[in-house]
């Protein structure tokens, strides 16, 4: 199992990123993902969550109607849009592979992460 992030950076407040998990190793459109984060001394804090075949995402509340999170299981990536990001969504931003296909956690998998760092 292989999961690849990418798209991170630094970005004003405000600002937009699209992140992008390139997974292999499995059968993506088996499982729900999950993206996760983890800011500077802090626990790791989920972010989202979205079905097999996309038909249902779910949110940490306080990212609601500002992130967007999609999958293309023709290409086997999943993505994050964040929009209106905030200094407080600094943080390492993570793609997780539940265990079971069955269920939308716990994770095996994490890739290596991404930074996103949001400063004027």
């Amino acid at each position: 199992v292989q999961l690849v992030e990418s798209g991170g950076g630094l970005v004003q407040p405000g600002g937009s990123l699209r992140l992008s998990c390139a997974a292999s190793g499995f059968t993506f459109d088996d499982y729900a993902m999950s993206w996760v984060r983890q800011a500077p001394g802090k626990g790791l804090e989920w972010v989202s969550a979205i079905s097999w075949n996309g038909g249902s995402t779910y949110y940490e509340e306080s990212m609601k109607g500002r992130f967007t999170i999609s999958r293309d299981n023709a290409k086997n990536t999943l993505y994050l849009q964040m929009n209106s990001l905030k200094s407080e969504d600094t943080a390492v931003y993570y793609c997780a592979k539940p265990f079971s296909p069955l269920a939308p956690g716990p994770y095996d998998y994490w890739g290596q992460g991404t930074q996103v760092t949001v400063s004027s």
